[in-house]
């Protein structure tokens, strides 16, 4: 299993809208991506969001990550501060209920 982390800086009050569009658009969007398990939005506050994308294998989660780049130039550029801080890798532990 890998996951892909991409912390966002987003300008000031616009965490609602972004999380309006990955609802409408993204979500169904990176879903259909080969071995995709799970998609989180996190909104950390500060004007700052994070992703986490889980797949079944190493070439899911880079898929997601050019995914999620294509998507946001084209859909919220305007409300990100720049491009986003990625870490991706294997999930060597896990636990689920």
């Amino acid at each position: 299993m890998y996951a892909s982390i991409r912390r966002y800086d987003v300008k000031p009050g616009a965490m609602a809208e972004i999380t309006r569009q990955v609802n409408e658009g993204f979500v169904s969007i990176i879903s259909k991506a080969p071995g995709f398990l799970a998609y989180y939005l996190v909104d950390a506050g500060n004007d700052t969001g994070a992703t986490v994308s889980v797949f079944q294998n190493q070439a899911g989660a880079e898929e997601s990550n050019r995914m999620a780049a294509a998507w946001v130039r084209q859909h919220i550029a305007s409300l990100v501060a720049g491009p986003p801080e990625i870490t991706a890798g294997e999930v060597v532990a896990h636990k689920t209920a």
